[in-house]
Order: C-alpha cells, then sequence, then structure tokens
C-alpha cells in the first residue's frame, strides 16, 4: 500500500541502540564475576579473539554511558550478566557486580537515556550447565529467582525488560554456536530445553507484574519472516510451515501461552515434543507480555522439500542463514535481494513485511532490539572511519519503519546492532557493527580507545530531528 504522506515518528520514540553483556563488557572475571558458558568456550574460528576482554566496557563504561549521551540515545538495550549478579547461577549475590549494573543504569537516567534490560543473553552460568543446564528444570528456578533479585535491585529505576534473547536462535543453531548449554547436556533435546526457557520467561513475567506492577516486559526473539520461493502452493505450504517452527512456535507461547499447532505436529511427527508437566499450561498462560522486542536482520525464503535425502540442510551456515530440513523445506536463496560481504541477504521492505505479520498476528506494541550491518571498517590516516555503507543499510530500514507505522502498528522504538564495536560471534571484533569505534584487533589490544563513525553523527542527527532527512 502507498500513502500520499508518511506518519512522521511518534513524539518518545525509543531511538537507541543495542549490545550484549558478554559480547561488549570484558571483565569476565573481575569483581567476583562467575564463569559462564561463554566465558568457557575454546572453541572459536580461527584468527578471532575470545569475549575475556570485548571492548572492555566493564573498565569503560562511564566514558560509553557520556558517549551515548552525545549521540543522543533516548534508549539503551544492553544485557545483564547472571554470573555478574550470581556466580553460581543459584547461589549467593555478588554485591559487586550489583553495583556495577546500579552504575551503569544511574549513568544512563543521568543522560535522559532509558534502560531496557534483557535478563538472558547466551550467557547460561557454567555451575547451572555442569548440573544439566536447561535440560535441567531446577534451571527454571534459578532464573526465576535471578529476575526476582534484578526485579528488586533495579526495579524502581528500570521500566522496559526483555525476558530471553533469541530464544528461538538458541534452539535451532545453539549447539552449532555452543550458545544453548555450551559443549553439555547434547543428549537432552533442544525442544525440552526449550520448554524449560518458556517455563522460565513466563514465570520472570508474572513475577516481574507483581513485584513492580509499572514495568513492562517482553519476550525478544530473532524473527525473519519467510516468503514462499513461488506463488506454487507447495512453496506457500512450505513457507508457513517454517514461519511456524522458526517464528510463530516462539511468539505464540510468549503471548498466548500456548504452542502453536503446526509446530506442535513437527515436533511430535520428529519425535522432539518435550515433556509438559501438570501445571505448566497455567503457568505458561499466566505470562501476559506488555510489547514484543525483536531482532531482524533479513528474511528467509524457503521452497517445498523435494523429499527425504534429496534436500539436505545447506552446510556451513550461521544463525541469520536458513539451513533447510530434509522433508519439511527447502533453503532457496532470493534472486530480489542483495547480500553482505558474510552471506546475509538484505531485506529492507521485509522489515515492513515482518512488522505488519507480527503486529497482525499478537496486536502489541513492537520494539526492535537489534538490526545493523556487520563490516570489516577501516580507520583512515587521519582517524576519521567513513562507514556510508552502514548508513545507506540503517537509512533503508528506518524509512520502512516509519512505512510501517503508517500502516497502522505500533512500533515503541528502534535498537539498531550496535551501540559500540563489540566481538560479534563469527568474525570476532574485525567484523564491526557500532556507533562507535573500538581500537582494538583480534590479538592485539592496542588502545581500546573510542573513536566516533560518520554513522554515529548521522544517527545523532536523525535523533535529534525525530525523522529521516
Amino acid at each position: 500500500m502507498q500513502y500520499a504522506e508518511l506518519t512522521p515518528f511518534p513524539e518518545g520514540f525509543l531511538w537507541g541502540a543495542s549490545t550484549s553483556g558478554y559480547q561488549v563488557e570484558g571483565g569476565w572475571d573481575a569483581d567476583g564475576k562467575g564463569p559462564s558458558i561463554v566465558d568457557v568456550r575454546t572453541d572459536f574460528p580461527h584468527g578471532t579473539t575470545d569475549y575475556r576482554v570485548a571492548a572492555d566496557h566493564y573498565h569503560h563504561v562511564d566514558e560509553d554511558v557520556a558517549l551515548f549521551g552525545e549521540l543522543g540515545l533516548k534508549a539503551y538495550r544492553f544485557s545483564i550478566q547472571w554470573t555478574r549478579i550470581v556466580p553460581d547461577g543459584d547461589g549467593a549475590v555478588n554485591a559487586a557486580g550489583v553495583a556495577f549494573y546500579h552504575r551503569l543504569i544511574d549513568g544512563l537516567l543521568a543522560q535522559g537515556i532509558e534502560p531496557v534490560v534483557t535478563m538472558y543473553h547466551f550467557d547460561l552460568p557454567q555451575a547451572l550447565a555442569e548440573r544439566g543446564g536447561w535440560g535441567n528444570r531446577a534451571t527454571i528456578d534459578a532464573f526465576a529467582r535471578y529476575a526476582e533479585t534484578l526485579f528488586a535491585e533495579y526495579g524502581s529505576k528500570v521500566t522496559y525488560w526483555l525476558t530471553i534473547n533469541e530464544q528461538n536462535m538458541m534452539v535451532l543453531y545453539g549447539q552449532m554456536l555452543d550458545i544453548l548449554d555450551g559443549p553439555l547436556n547434547r543428549g537432552v533435546s533442544a525442544y525440552q530445553k526449550n520448554h524449560h526457557m518458556l517455563l522460565a520467561q513466563a514465570t520472570a513475567m508474572a513475577r516481574l507484574h507483581e513485584m513492580v506492577p509499572t514495568a513492562k516486559v517482553g519476550p525478544a526473539p530473532n524473527i525473519a519472516y519467510v516468503y514462499p520461493e513461488s506463488c506454487r502452493p507447495e512453496d506457500v505450504l512450505a513457507a508457513s510451515d517454517f514461519n511456524a517452527i522458526r517464528n510463530w512456535l516462539y511468539l505464540d507461547v510468549a503471548v498466548h501461552g500456548r504452542y502453536n499447532p503446526i509446530a506442535w505436529r513437527y515436533l511430535v511427527e520428529r519425535g522432539l515434543a518435550p515433556v509438559v508437566e501438570p501445571g505448566d499450561d497455567a503457568i505458561l498462560a499466566a505470562a501476559k507480555p506488555d510489547f514484543i522486542a525483536f531482532n531482524y536482520y533479513a528474511t528467509h525464503t524457503a521452497a517445498a522439500p523435494l523429499g527425504e535425502g534429496d534436500d539436505a540442510p545447506i552446510e556451513g551456515g550461521d544463525q541469520q542463514i536458513s539451513m533447510g530440513e530434509a522433508g519439511v523445506y527447502r533453503a532457496v536463496a532470493n534472486p530480489h535481494l542483495a547480500k553482505n560481504a558474510f552471506g546475509w541477504e538484505i531485506d529492507p521492505v521485509g522489515f515492513r513485511t515482518t512488522f505488519r505479520e507480527i503486529y497482525e498476528r499478537y496486536h502489541l506494541p513492537l520494539l526492535v532490539t537489534e538490526n545493523g550491518l556487520g563490516a570489516f571498517d577501516e580507520v583512515a590516516p587521519d582517524g576519521t572511519i567513513h562507514d556510508d555503507y552502514r548508513i545507506e543499510y540503517l537509512r533503508a530500514h528506518i524509512e520502512q519503519i516509519q512505512w510501517a507505522i503508517s500502516d497502522g502498528v505500533e512500533v515503541m522504538g528502534y535498537c539498531p546492532w550496535s551501540a559500540i564495536d563489540l566481538v560479534s560471534t563469527h568474525q570476532g571484533i574485525s567484523k564491526r557493527y557500532g556507533f562507535v569505534y573500538v581500537d582494538r584487533g583480534e590479538d592485539d589490544l592496542r588502545t581500546l580507545g573510542r573513536s566516533r563513525k560518520d554513522s554515529f553523527f548521522w544517527y545523532q542527527a536523525l535523533i535529534k530531528a525525530n525523522a529521516l532527512a
């Protein structure tokens, strides 16, 4: 649908940016922090760094927050590391860790920046992983106690909370990336772990509403709408199947408290259905999210399967590249889309479509918590970083947000990935996303100094105007 005039971004729109704790903080064992599954990981791609120093945000927090204030952010989405608060995941609270996040949150509020707190972003405490991780129902209770600690400490300061980042990516690709339980507990079905995470999420949502009635909470999956390769009915059906398995399984449970019927039949057919204990349905149904946060990088395209053994999954993909599943769907390239340097398709118009599909299904306000372009940014001899490619990418996607708002979608804000350079899942620190450049290499920490990229000044002007130029 075309419009004579687009609806402007609303007043109070949360122009923000995002990070995750383990990818940006460093200080992996500082001040009593316990190890998480990402801290102990050793199988990094050749030539890429680990997360132990990352961007060293833990030791540069005041400088970084000042930069976020200068950028003009209205919101900053970050994650709290469970093991900084509860080092073993289910024991004594670490006062130094609690104090660090008070310092961060207080600094943000002093700059007029709304904290958007993610409770869990891939970093399960290693001690819990060694006791069964998400395959052990005891982890549900441990997460609930951790969440209650967060609400008690920060509930008077934080309005917006996210439960679990990209739960669907942990389930679909977690073993490949070691972000579900690390290398442990692989004998337990990922969908049983998923069920326990859904219960943990629901419990935390209900508890937040009890403890902090003014707070708002939502899930934060990665949503990539799936197109059919053609209008052939079998392709449309395959795309519908993959939409259900990849996207709606997670949001249907989070919003409605029940499993998507197509996704459930897939789990039953494949022998993947989790054990649902008495009382679980009531716990899931009691959770009432106030909004939906979602991460978006691109759409997927699916075609009908050719038959068992004839449509094997694509090898070497990652969590943003659909890999196909024999007998369910074939992953195919979309010839109408460009790709970035890492093989990810770029689909700004699909962003608008994704907004519309989510809003039509769930009728809840939407908050974008990741969207961005990773690149091998270069520093010019005069110290400037010219990242016009990033500006072009962000501009195209922000334009589609305005189209979605004009469609009638209630959009709360936009927090692209990432506020500052951090360690990427696949390409280490070399693959950069931030508005702020961090001076370090994969093995050389250099100065860890901060520099503003061209995109920093572009986004600063956009936020000030509350409009695209």
